[in-house]
């Protein structure tokens, strides 16, 4: 009797499937994009805009630093102090970044995830007043305060941007749509080198207004973000507005009968079993999820770990020892954001032909193999005079590694390993996993090269190597997959039985075969 129903549960399945349309092609409308572009200038530009806009006015900071000090207590600041100060100033954004990231769960469950981007610019603006006028009023804290709140944005906008993107986009352009994030990251770095230049604003009397700029792209997401729908399956499966979520769905998709996407997020709202968000700790203890979220604690570890940070920081010290003048050096770092913006757009481009997988695990194993040769080349570097340019080389190919795969693909992968209930808690946990490892890196990295000098980066030679394996084995393709589909293809190596698997897809497909019978027996599947 069991294996007759069984046959006669597969032959309706195959049914289903042979009377299923195949699904409209999606269609990158206007709303979309619009949503992407500006979603990504006031989040993703200004978190990349502030690693690299330090750079170039820093000598400058620092002589702000000592006139303030003398000003106070009538005599030059000590050589260590203002090395502190510097070092406070640098290292607070990342701190900043840890808090914002703490505060994201709270945010989104109170003001979703537009308006938590919306809500976000406040921080912008108020970190940009405090640095642009912190010279004016003489004084350094408000640098230093400016900084971390600078931090606090980014923290929160890195996680919840993904989301939002990966929750507006239809499955088969998610990929795509998700590296807006990354790309405004480099475009972010490039223009804090371009406006840095001496031409610009890398002079002593204009520096302030690097900082003053911060207001720009906040001031153009808040014109345009409000007029923008809110994530439809937040407003359907947290805020139960029904009529909110087809119009949304209307808007990104460009199409009015929207019932199969409605239909799905319902499905998948049935399979959790509750509306409810879980919490961090509720995450940890679902076993279900257990190799999605040590994935994504690895992905996250290796995103900062894998050295491209060290790069950056220390990218003028690195170009001066390579033997470059030092007059060409601010010319020379704008190459490596010129090509970091544009291996993050071809990613972009290929990242639904190719898949999220492969680019993740080529770049990685590329960074393996350009960080090896980047160590041959500095420990040879004094004995061949064209040592340098291979050096340079090789830094400009471990940016464009980092940025095909690992640089935007792990904010992609973060949102769509993790159904509703569970994907703010576990942005949350990306979000420290990253801030964390980023201030490690800042902190750590200088005592690391002074003990270890040009062998300091085969240490990241082994994180890069270490990860490209892992993903290797443990992490599934999630390309074209809807959210279900992909926690179906981490099943086994959780360990949940088969029949827990049935059962949730028993309800997409009860649901799918509901939403067919009223449309006349033929299914229109969704795009999500």
């Amino acid at each position: 009797m069991e294996v007759e129903m069984e046959d006669e549960r597969k032959t309706e399945e195959t049914t289903h499937k042979h009377n299923a349309k195949v699904p409209p092609k999606p269609r990158l409308t206007v709303c979309l994009i619009s949503a992407a572009f500006f979603g990504s200038v006031g989040s993703s530009f200004l978190y990349g805009y502030n690693l690299s806009v330090v750079n170039a006015p820093a000598s400058y900071i620092k002589a702000f630093y000592n006139q303030t000090w003398m000003s106070r207590y009538n005599e030059p600041i000590g050589e260590g102090t203002v090395t502190l100060l510097w070092s406070v100033t640098v290292s607070i954004f990342a701190i900043g970044g840890l808090v914002g990231a703490l505060t994201v769960s709270f945010l989104i469950k109170a003001l979703g995830r537009k308006g938590t981007l919306l809500a976000n610019n406040a921080l912008a603006f108020i970190a940009a007043i405090l640095l642009a006028l912190g010279e004016m009023a003489g004084s350094f804290e408000m640098l230093i305060i400016g900084r971390f709140i600078i931090g606090m944005d980014s923290g929160v906008s890195l996680s919840v941007l993904p989301m939002y993107l990966g929750e507006i986009s239809p499955r088969q352009v998610r990929g795509s749509i998700g590296q807006f994030h990354a790309i405004f990251i480099c475009l972010g770095v490039f223009i804090g080198q371009v406006l840095g230049l001496p031409e610009i604003f890398g002079q002593e009397n204009r520096w302030n207004f690097l900082f003053a700029f911060l207001a720009v792209p906040a001031l153009l997401q808040l014109c345009v973000l409000p007029f923008l729908p809110e994530s439809p399956r937040f407003l359907l499966m947290e805020r139960r507005d029904e009529a909110g979520a087809e119009k949304a769905f209307q808007a990104f998709l460009g199409r009015t009968d929207v019932s199969a996407e409605l239909e799905e997020v319902h499905a998948e709202s049935r399979a959790q079993n509750t509306q409810q968000t879980a919490s961090v700790l509720e995450l940890f203890r679902t076993h279900t999820l257990r190799w999605q979220l040590i994935t994504v604690i690895t992905v996250m570890s290796c995103y900062q770990l894998c050295g491209l940070n060290a790069i950056w920081y220390y990218t003028n010290g690195i170009f001066e020892e390579a033997g470059f003048e030092k007059t060409l050096i601010p010319y020379i770092t704008l190459s490596t954001g010129g090509i970091e913006t544009l291996a993050a757009i071809i990613s972009g481009l290929v990242i639904e032909k190719v898949g999220r997988r492969p680019l993740l695990i080529f770049g990685f194993s590329a960074m393996a193999v350009f960080f090896s040769l980047l160590t041959v080349f500095l420990h040879f570097q004094d004995r061949f005079s064209w040592m340098p340019y291979l050096s340079f080389t090789s830094i400009l190919l471990l940016i464009a590694s980092f940025c095909s795969g690992p640089g935007g693909v792990p904010f992609v992968l973060t949102g769509e390993l993790f159904e509703q209930k569970y994907r703010p808690a576990a942005f949350m946990i990306a979000g420290i996993v990253n801030w964390l490892s980023n201030f490690a890196v800042g902190l750590l990295f200088p005592f690391i090269q002074e003990a270890l000098q040009t062998f300091a980066f085969l240490l990241f030679v082994v994180v890069c190597a270490a990860g490209a394996v892992y993903l290797l084995i443990v992490l599934p393709e999630t390309k074209n997959k809807t959210f279900v589909e992909i926690s179906r293809s981490f099943g086994k190596i959780n360990g949940v039985q088969e029949q827990t698997l049935e059962r949730e897809m028993k309800n997409v497909l009860d649901c799918e075969t509901a939403n067919g019978l009223k449309g006349g027996g033929v299914e229109a599947e969704s795009s999500f």
